[in-house]
C-alpha cells in the first residue's frame, strides 16, 4: 500500500531491541523504539512526528485524568511466511476508532495520519516485528483529551498517540470463566461498543472476584435483566450449539470485534451454520444438560480464540468436551493466521501489506 504522508521522524540514538528475548516475550512488557504523536488544537490537527518512545507531559488537570475522555484501538502487525509485514484489517480498526471517538465527543485523527502513521511507524521499527510462530507486533493507537482545565467540560485539546510492541498470544490454554449475574460490564444506551478506558476499569472489581475464586474470566450478562450472554471477559464469545456457531448479536453494549467479524466470515466460508442472537443463561445450562454443546470460546485481537474448559453457572461448573485440532474454533484461527501469513489467498481484502 503506497504511504501518502511525509511525516517527519526523530530516531532513537540506541535500540532497545537487544534488551528484548523473542523466543520469551510477555504480554505488554516490550514496547518498540519510536512512537506517532500527533495533537489536535484550535479546531484541527496539527503535523503528526514520529519520535523516539518516551513519557508524555501533561498537565494534572488535564481533562483525560478527571472526567474519561480517553479511547484506544487494539491491532497487529504479521510478520508473513515471505517476511513482508502485513496489518490486519486496518481499514476496519479505523472505522471502530471513529465511532469510539464520537460516542466519547473526541475528535477524530484523520484516516491518512492513522493508516499512513501505522506504516511508517512499523517500517521504522520493521525489526521490532516477530519472526516466532503465534507472535505478532501489537499496535496501540490511542487519543486522550489533553486539555488543562478542570471544569467538566468536553475537551477542545486531544492528542493522538501510536505505540507497537511484540507481543505473545494469550490464552494458549483453556481457560475457567463464571456467569456474572450482579455486575454488569455495559448497559444499553452507554457506551459499551467503544473502545474507552471507562469500560475497561469497571470490569476489573468483578473479574478479580472471578479470579480469587478460581476463574480466568467472567461471562458478563445483559444489564437489564441479566438473563443473557454478552462477551467474555474483554472479548467476544461464541458458542457451538447443536451444530451451530451462535453469538450475541452487536448492539451498542456488544463490541463490534474485528476477530469476532473475521469468525464469522470464514465460518460463513466453510458453510457453517450461524446464528447471531442472544443466547440465555438458561439456554447454555440446558445445552450442557443435553450435550449438545461442543464448544465455547472468546474472540479477541489478544488471544484470537480462547478455549473454554469450564463455565460456572449459579455456582455450579459444567464442563465442556475435550478440544482437539478438529474443533471449529480452531479450524477457523488457523484458517485466520494462513490468510495474515500470506500463505491462503486473502479473498476478502483483509492484509495491509507494507
Amino acid at each position: 500500500m503506497e504511504i501518502i504522508a511525509d511525516i517527519p521522524v526523530r530516531k532513537v540514538n540506541h535500540s532497545r531491541i537487544g534488551e528484548v528475548d523473542f523466543e520469551k516475550l510477555e504480554f505488554g512488557k516490550y514496547i518498540s523504539d519510536h512512537m506517532l504523536v500527533c495533537d489536535y488544537a484550535n479546531g484541527e490537527w496539527k503535523q503528526p512526528h514520529i519520535v523516539p518512545y518516551a513519557n508524555l507531559s501533561l498537565s494534572p488537570s488535564a481533562l483525560a485524568l478527571h472526567y474519561g475522555q480517553t479511547v484506544f484501538e487494539g491491532m497487529k502487525a504479521f510478520r508473513m511466511h515471505d517476511g513482508r509485514i502485513n496489518i490486519f484489517r486496518m481499514e476496519k480498526h479505523y472505522d471502530r476508532f471513529v465511532k469510539s471517538l464520537q460516542r466519547m465527543c473526541m475528535a477524530v485523527p484523520p484516516r491518512d495520519v492513522f493508516m499512513d502513521g501505522l506504516m511508517q511507524l512499523i517500517n521504522l521499527d520493521e525489526a521490532w516485528v516477530p519472526k516466532q510462530k503465534g507472535n505478532a507486533l501489537y499496535l496501540r493507537p490511542f487519543v486522550f483529551a489533553s486539555e488543562a482545565r478542570f471544569g467538566v467540560k468536553v475537551s477542545d485539546e486531544y492528542r493522538f498517540v501510536v505505540f507497537t510492541g511484540p507481543v505473545p498470544a494469550l490464552y494458549t490454554d483453556p481457560i475457567k470463566v463464571k456467569v456474572e449475574t450482579h455486575y454488569v460490564r455495559a448497559a444499553k444506551g452507554g457506551t459499551g461498543f467503544a473502545k474507552c478506558g471507562g469500560n475497561y476499569g469497571a470490569s476489573f472489581l468483578p473479574t478479580q472476584n472471578a479470579r480469587m475464586e478460581g476463574y480466568d474470566q467472567v461471562l458478563w450478562t445483559d444489564a437489564k435483566e441479566n438473563k443473557y450472554i454478552e462477551e467474555s471477559g474483554m472479548m467476544n464469545v461464541m458458542f457451538v450449539i447443536n451444530n451451530t456457531l451462535l453469538t450475541a448479536p452487536l448492539s451498542d453494549s456488544i463490541l463490534d470485534g474485528v476477530t469476532r467479524d473475521s469468525l464469522l466470515t470464514l465460518a460463513s466460508d466453510f458453510g457453517y451454520k450461524i446464528e447471531e442472537r442472544a443466547v440465555s443463561v438458561t439456554e447454555l445450562e440446558q445445552a450442557f444438560k443435553s450435550g449438545i454443546i461442543t464448544e465455547a470460546f472468546g474472540a479477541g485481537t489478544a488471544a484470537v480464540v480462547a478455549p473454554i474448559k469450564t463455565i460456572s453457572i449459579s455456582g455450579t461448573d459444567h464442563m465442556l468436551p475435550q478440544y482437539d485440532d478438529s474443533k471449529l474454533m480452531f479450524k477457523l484461527k488457523n484458517k485466520l493466521e494462513q490468510i495474515r501469513l500470506g500463505i491462503d489467498a486473502d479473498v476478502h481484502g483483509w492484509n495491509y501489506i507494507i
